[in-house]
């Protein structure tokens, strides 16, 4: 287990269009809030075929414990509950917390 939980950033260049920046920007700031070390963004297109189970790959091959979106508009608009049997997903606005069912890893990040 590693001693900060890992995530990475997930968005649709096509939904975020001109604030693709902005966007990263957020999941950078939503990431560092929850304490998670964010170890990429992973960007997909319109023309991406199948993002989820793509996305459900990255997730699985590099063993993260959350995904972090701009908003639920990236994943399609409804939470995609392939990803989130695998991992937490985290959305920047509205905040929001989806997580898996089943035991939770709780970290500890007073260190006490």
């Amino acid at each position: 287990m590693r001693a900060t939980p890992t995530a990475i950033g997930y968005l649709r260049k096509d939904v975020s269009g001109i604030s693709q920046d902005w966007d990263e920007i957020q999941i950078r700031s939503r990431a560092k809030r929850l304490g998670y070390d964010l170890a990429k963004t992973v960007t997909f297109s319109a023309e991406t075929i199948d993002p989820e189970g793509r996305l459900v790959n990255v997730v699985q091959a590099l063993d993260v414990d959350a995904v972090i979106a701009p908003s639920i508009e990236h994943l399609g608009g409804d939470v995609p509950q392939r990803l989130v049997r695998q991992c937490e997903l985290n959305t920047v606005n509205p905040e929001a917390t989806y997580a898996p069912h089943g035991p939770f890893r709780f970290v500890d990040v007073d260190g006490a």
